[in-house]
């Protein structure tokens, strides 16, 4: 199988009135591009069958393979197979396989099978079938001139079942090579400066490619190689890896780790080191993204939210004067926050925040979204002022960023940690 190009073709009204979100085409397309296939569009339509059919045409001028979910079950309105039948000039027939396979579901339920279930037993004819472990509506792949369509299930817990036990096999035994794809996770540091410092790298990096991601306050690199093996591929991105360490290696946070909470616990617990959070702003959304994580009670046993300045004096030991002079939302009390909350908890590390979420408070000196991040343990400490370089982020947005600077620099403290 070589240089396939795929469409994913999704049938469902739903999905085009936003009822539900099209899960299935997201996982597709990952699982499609680790085979090697490469997937050039995604498309979506109704359950109506002179829509499916110009559809269906359109994805096949243009693609070697349709993958398609939806419209396989028992009502009048599901008409995939028919449409795909009648697009390779196959008739139906009754496959007895599947027509048993959901009598005996039913049975083992004690329910009526009725009609228009057996419907499902309908497939075209020349076509592989691959049975449905989750559910009833068997799916099923059909090849002709070159065209190759694979139908599954639209419910996303039978499509992923029927796709990882069944199909999944099926195309790797006829791929000649795999495309694997490692992701570099970097934060502090802007996509447009990525792209400046990388710009050679990328320009002259044809396999392995290296392209950069803006996620939500954070960049991401993908490095995809093709090969003919994983343990090729990732000796093939190793080298790419190892440069992007050496250009950017203070902002990367790790490597498929997922997210910054996971890579902060797992580098606590490989330290055995503990870390405490103080919260104002954000509302203990901090704590919250770090016991998110499994396993987090090993390094996390105290966070706190002092909103008020009374509750900041006295859990934190935020000094009076301090909050006099300076103010809530200050670098200095945001120290004393980080300091305190590691005291009290007897952690490595602590974490302290305060600012203005918005969308009211702020004032001319400290307009909102303005929002002091400290961390405080033994050989590192330090205080980052965050204020978006933009209007419009709302109360949620400045609170993630803010956790998002916070795990920066908590990873940063864990990192620089010796005992």
């Amino acid at each position: 199988m070589k240089h396939i190009r795929a469409e994913i073709l999704c049938v469902g009204t739903e999905i085009l009135l936003g009822d539900i979100v099209n899960t299935n085409a997201t996982y597709l397309a990952k699982q499609l591009a680790s085979l090697g296939i490469e997937v050039y569009h995604q498309s979506v339509v109704g359950d109506n069958p002179e829509r499916l059919k110009e559809s269906l045409k359109i994805a096949f001028s243009r693609a070697d393979m349709v993958v398609m979910t939806g419209g396989l079950g028992p009502t009048y309105d599901d008409l995939t197979k028919e449409t795909v039948a009648a697009y390779f000039g196959e008739n139906m027939r009754l496959d007895e396989n599947s027509r048993e396979r959901i009598m005996n579901f039913f049975a083992a339920k004690n329910v009526e099978v009725t009609p228009n279930n057996l419907k499902q037993a309908q497939m075209p004819e020349g076509a592989i079938v691959f049975a449905n472990d989750a559910g009833t509506a068997p799916g099923l792949a059909i090849e002709k001139n070159g065209k190759t369509a694979i139908l599954m299930p639209g419910p996303p817990f039978e499509m992923r079942t029927m796709f990882e036990g069944k199909i999944r096999p099926w195309l790797a035994q006829r791929s000649d090579h795999v495309l694997i794809s490692r992701t570099i996770h970097l934060h502090g540091i802007g996509e447009s400066v990525v792209e400046y410092r990388l710009k050679e790298l990328m320009e002259e990096s044809k396999n392995p490619t290296i392209a950069p991601y803006a996620k939500q306050s954070e960049v991401q690199l993908r490095v995809t190689a093709a090969a003919v093996s994983r343990e090729e591929a990732y000796a093939m991105m190793q080298p790419i890896i190892d440069q992007v360490y050496r250009e950017l290696g203070d902002y990367v946070y790790g490597i498929d780790i997922g997210n910054q909470e996971t890579a902060l616990v797992q580098l606590l617990k490989e330290k055995q080191i503990k870390i405490a959070t103080a919260e104002s702003c954000t509302g203990g959304l901090l704590s919250k993204r770090i016991t998110d994580v499994s396993g987090a009670s090993e390094v996390f046993e105290f966070g706190v939210c002092t909103y008020a300045n009374c509750m900041k004096e006295k859990i934190l030991g935020v000094e009076t004067q301090t909050l006099q002079h300076y103010g809530a939302v200050s670098s200095q009390v945001a120290e004393q926050m980080a300091r305190g909350a590691r005291r009290v908890a007897g952690a490595e590390i602590g974490i302290g925040i305060t600012g203005i979420a918005g969308p009211g408070g702020g004032t001319k000196e400290k307009p909102v979204g303005l929002i002091y991040i400290a961390v405080d343990s033994q050989t590192f400490s330090h205080v980052e002022k965050y204020l978006p370089g933009h209007r419009g982020m709302d109360r949620d947005a400045l609170r993630y960023a803010a956790t998002q600077h916070a795990l920066r620099l908590a990873i940063q403290a864990a990192k620089r940690y010796v005992r």
